[in-house]
C-alpha cells in the first residue's frame, strides 16, 4: 500500500470512529465557484460516516440539505455582523430566529461560532465580541434553545503572546481582558473555547528549529517541557496545551477546548516548506489516530475531551493568499480524494 496509503487508511478509520464517538468533524468551507451542490455534499459526508460539520455562515441551502441527516452542525455569525449583534439585542434575536430557530432541530445545530478569529480581523472588532456572544446567547434563552445550542468564538493561535514551552502559554497582554471575560462567559454557560491550531504554519516558518517528524506526530524522541517535565511528541499537543496554560493563567482551568480548525496543505508555493500530499496525509491521518488512541487528551490535560475539526472538506479555488490556502481539502470539487485514500 505504501506510506501514503497507510496514513490515509488511518485517517479514514479514525474518522469513522470519531463519527461514532462524536469527537471529530470537518470544516465545510465554500470559498469556491466549482463545488458540488449541498445535497451531494451531504451524501459525501454520510458515505464516509462523518456526522459533524462546521460551516462559516448560515447558508439556507446548506442548512436545508443537512436537515434530517443527524449530522451535527456548528454555524457562524460572520465578523461583518458582530457590531450589530453586540449593539442590538433585537438584531441578535432576529438573527437567531431566522438563522437558527428556522432550521433547528430538523437540522441539528449544536453550536454558534460568533465571528471567526476576530482578534486578527483588520476592522478592530475585538470590543464587540463578548457583547455579541452575550446577546446571541440571550436570544437562544428567549427561544428556549440555549440547552441544546452553545455559543463560543474561534480564536487564532496568534492570540497567544507566549506559546513555548507549553506551560508558559499566555495570551497577549492587550487581549487578556477580553479573554478573561470570554472565558467567564464560557464557564458560566458550559461552553468550550474554540481555537484554530495549525502546526503547518509554525513548521513552515521555523523549519530550521522544528523537525518535520515533530510536526507530523512521528517524533519518537519529542521534547520535555522544562517547567513541569511533561513529554511532548507532537507540535499539535504542545500548541493545544499552550492554550490550556494561557487559560489557566487567567484562572480558568474549568473551561474545555475544541479545535475548530486544523489541517495541512497538499500543495504550496516553493517557499511553503512542508506542503505536499504525503505530509498532508500523514498529518491528518495522525491527528485523527492520535485523538482516537489518546482519548482526546493532552499531556497537560490527559482527561480532556478534545473535539477536532479537520480543515477542510474541499480545496477552495477562490481563497486568497499563497497556493496552500487553496489546497487544504480532503477532496477535490469533483468529490475525488486529494490523497489516494483507500475508501470503501
Amino acid at each position: 500500500m505504501g506510506r501514503l496509503g497507510l496514513y490515509c487508511s488511518a485517517l479514514l478509520l479514525a474518522l469513522a470512529q470519531f463519527a461514532d464517538a462524536g469527537l471529530v468533524g470537518v470544516n465545510y468551507g465554500r470559498v469556491a465557484d466549482n463545488l458540488p451542490p449541498p445535497t451531494e455534499v451531504v451524501q459525501l459526508l454520510k458515505s464516509y460516516g462523518i456526522d459533524r460539520v462546521k460551516i462559516f455562515d448560515t447558508d439556507s441551502t446548506v442548512l436545508k440539505a443537512l436537515s434530517g441527516t443527524g449530522i451535527s452542525v456548528t454555524v457562524t455569525l460572520p465578523n461583518q455582523q458582530l457590531s450589530s449583534a453586540a449593539s442590538s439585542s433585537s438584531f441578535a434575536t432576529t438573527w437567531v430566529q431566522q438563522n437558527i430557530a428556522a432550521y433547528h432541530p430538523g437540522t441539528r445545530i449544536e453550536a454558534i461560532a460568533v465571528g471567526n478569529e476576530v482578534f486578527v480581523d483588520p476592522n478592530n472588532l475585538t470590543g464587540f465580541l463578548v457583547p455579541a456572544m452575550k446577546n446571541i446567547h440571550d436570544a437562544l434563552v428567549n427561544l428556549n434553545l440555549n440547552s441544546s445550542i452553545k455559543v463560543s468564538s474561534p480564536i487564532a493561535l496568534s492570540s497567544l503572546g507566549t506559546s513555548y514551552p507549553p506551560s508558559s502559554g499566555s495570551f497577549k497582554p492587550e487581549l487578556a481582558g477580553t479573554m478573561a471575560s470570554m472565558l467567564e462567559f464560557l464557564r458560566q454557560y458550559g461552553s468550550r473555547l474554540m481555537v484554530n491550531v495549525y502546526p503547518f504554519f509554525a513548521y513552515e516558518s521555523n523549519s530550521d528549529k522544528i523537525s518535520l517528524d515533530y510536526a507530523l506526530f512521528r517524533d519518537a524522541q519529542g521534547i520535555v517541557d522544562p517547567n513541569n517535565g511533561l513529554h511532548y511528541f507532537s507540535l499539535f499537543d504542545a500548541q493545544v496545551d499552550a492554550v490550556f496554560a494561557a487559560m489557566s493563567a487567567l484562572n480558568h482551568t474549568d473551561v474545555g477546548l475544541v479545535v475548530t480548525e486544523t489541517g495541512w496543505p497538499s500543495m504550496g508555493d516553493q517557499q511553503e516548506i512542508g506542503a505536499g500530499k504525503e505530509n498532508a496525509a500523514a498529518y491528518n491521518g495522525n491527528v485523527a489516530r492520535r485523538t482516537v488512541g489518546a482519548g482526546g487528551g493532552t499531556p497537560l490535560k490527559p482527561q480532556a475531551s478534545l473535539t477536532v475539526y479537520l480543515f477542510a472538506l474541499f480545496n477552495e479555488n477562490q481563497k486568497p493568499g499563497p497556493t496552500s490556502e487553496r489546497n487544504f481539502g480532503l477532496f477535490y470539487p469533483n468529490k475525488e480524494k486529494v490523497y489516494d485514500l483507500p475508501f470503501p
